[in-house]
């Protein structure tokens, strides 16, 4: 039976690839003395680029909320012919604007024109503070710009309480150590959500913030789900870090196995080295920090929302039925909401902190040129060829862990929403979905037995969520010499020992060539001590400003 696609609600200003060409080659820049970006910046009368062409570059960085120069700045390093066109900031703002990418001043705002937003938005985000709330607005409710002093003053006429409640938070702080982008991905697992039947997972990186994954699924246990999900953002970006990095468990086994597979692979000298770093005594910082902002930022709106059925008795997980209608319904649609939120945070630049020993900026442009950011990239180049080895090795798909709801299960249940007339999945309507399905297959039930070898095939997906991967454990590759830990370094230059001089050299090369845009509070540490650590902020309940 064909696959019929369950409308989800769309996201507004998604723009999900990051396919950027590089034009500074049309600039001479060892006959032109001139600084570098006044090459860029002159028009000499030149016609301005077609405003069309420009739009999906504009729009990529809008989304990442550049100001117009820096904008300007990146077309012309990188979309620009400047044997053709020139462009200024004024000619830019008339574009932008005809485009339809209206700033702050532009949409001008009032507590009036923000009210039913937010009253939307708390439905979701209970707990969103002034900064989140400014990024919810712009992410979630079609591009609208408001200036955070407007949202705070709207804070303080409307939710004084929450106000006073949230100030009462506190931070702690705790250190990591990384290398540069790509050196270092790190990895784990969310299981309080598991009294609904979910399981999350997620994957950081910790040096620039970006977050390649965080999926929901009914399990978080099983090896070769966890190896599933970074080998399809490494077949996605084409790359991969120096190291994987996960806590103790069974489940990190098929990670730890499949990167190092990988990675020895690509290059054989690195045979006899597990390329996966143990992490324990809590030091696997940036995941636990990203579950802290998650629990905080975006969990407790839809925490409400899923204990609406559990209290009213629609939904129990140990009940096989409500268990298989409850995922049919509900992850595909979770999963999307989660991807909002994930490249809302990939494209938005951290609060600068002053003690925190990293480039401050979008973790999104971050990933995509770290040069600009003063930064050395890690990555390692991966075939296609190797992906697939080592997915069939490791990772195969017909493993019953990558189905949603075994497959007669679906089909049936397919059929039964062609009949509803597919309605569209949101946070007002799940429930509704799930009640008129589960409604659907007790009457088929009822009219027409189900088969009992479907029944026990069904059962065995709900028993499979907490025991599949105690019966099928994975082994650690044998024979392996864990990496070098050089001063708490635990990433994998120099296979675990640190940068060399080498690496010394073309960072100075770096701080040289550009203006870093980094906090250069640390700089008279030398490259080493600039880049080797940093520390973040665990928000306990809560940091973001108010």
């Amino acid at each position: 039976m064909p696959q019929v696609e369950r409308p989800i609600q769309e996201r507004s200003g998604w723009v999900p690839t990051y396919d950027l060409v590089d034009r500074r080659d049309t600039i001479n820049l060892e006959t032109d003395s001139s600084p570098f970006w006044s090459v860029f910046a002159r028009n000499q009368h030149k016609p301005n680029p077609p405003p069309e062409e420009l739009k999906p570059h504009i729009q990529l960085y809008w989304n990442m909320r550049m100001t117009d120069q820096q904008i300007l700045d990146q077309l012309h390093a990188r979309h620009i012919d400047h044997s053709e066109h020139g462009l200024k900031l004024t000619g830019f703002r008339k574009i932008r604007k005809e485009l339809g990418f209206m700033g702050t001043r532009q949409q001008g705002h009032s507590h009036e024109s923000i009210k039913d937003a937010i009253i939307d938005l708390r439905r979701s985000y209970p707990n969103a503070g002034g900064r989140d709330m400014k990024d919810l607005l712009f992410f979630e409710k079609d591009g609208m710009k408001v200036p955070r002093r407007l949202i705070m003053d709207f804070f303080a006429v409307y939710e004084p309480n929450l106000v006073r409640r949230r100030r009462k938070n506190c931070l702690r702080r705790k250190k990591f150590w990384a290398a540069g982008p790509n050196d270092i991905w790190a990895v784990d697992q969310h299981d309080k959500w598991k009294k609904f039947g979910l399981a999350l997972h997620t994957g950081i990186d910790p040096f620039i913030g970006y977050n390649h994954w965080t999926r929901i699924w009914w399990n978080n246990n099983n090896p070769r789900l966890i190896l599933s999900y970074y080998l399809s953002v490494v077949e996605e970006l084409g790359f991969m870090p120096l190291v994987s990095q996960s806590d103790p468990g069974t489940e990190n086994t098929g990670l730890a196995n499949g990167h190092t597979m990988l990675r020895h692979l690509q290059d054989p000298g690195l045979h006899g080295t597990l390329q996966h770093r143990w992490m324990r005594q809590k030091k696997n910082v940036m995941p636990e920090i990203s579950w802290s902002q998650l629990r905080r930022r975006w969990t407790p709106g839809y925490e409400n929302l899923l204990d609406v059925g559990v209290e009213n008795g629609w939904y129990d997980p140990k009940i096989l039925l409500e268990a298989l209608v409850f995922r049919w319904v509900f992850i595909p649609w979770l999963q999307s909401e989660l991807d909002a939120y994930r490249h809302r945070i990939n494209n938005t630049a951290k609060r600068v902190d002053r003690n925190k020993i990293l480039p401050h900026g979008i973790p999104a442009h971050m990933l995509a040129h770290p040069e600009e950011y003063a930064a050395l990239d890690f990555k390692v180049r991966v075939s296609k060829e190797n992906i697939e080895t080592v997915r069939n090795l490791y990772a195969p798909q017909d493993h019953p862990i990558f189905e949603l709801v075994p497959r007669e299960f679906d089909e049936v249940a397919t059929e039964l929403y062609v009949e509803m007339g597919q309605p569209l999945v949101t946070r007002d309507s799940c429930w509704d979905i799930y009640l008129q399905l589960l409604s659907g297959f007790r009457r088929l039930d009822q009219i027409h037995a189900i088969d009992e070898g479907f029944d026990s095939r069904w059962r065995y997906a709900l028993v499979m969520a907490e025991h599949d991967y105690k019966n099928n454990e994975m082994e650690l590759l044998p024979g392996l010499q864990d990496l070098h830990a050089v001063d708490g370094y635990l990433g994998g230059v120099n296979n675990g020992q640190g940068m060399d001089p080498h690496h010394h050299q073309a960072l100075r090369a770096l701080l040289n060539d550009i203006e870093p845009q980094v906090d250069p509070a640390e700089e008279d540490d030398g490259p080493e001590e600039y880049f080797a650590w940093f520390s973040d902020e665990e928000e306990v309940a809560g940091a973001d400003e108010w």
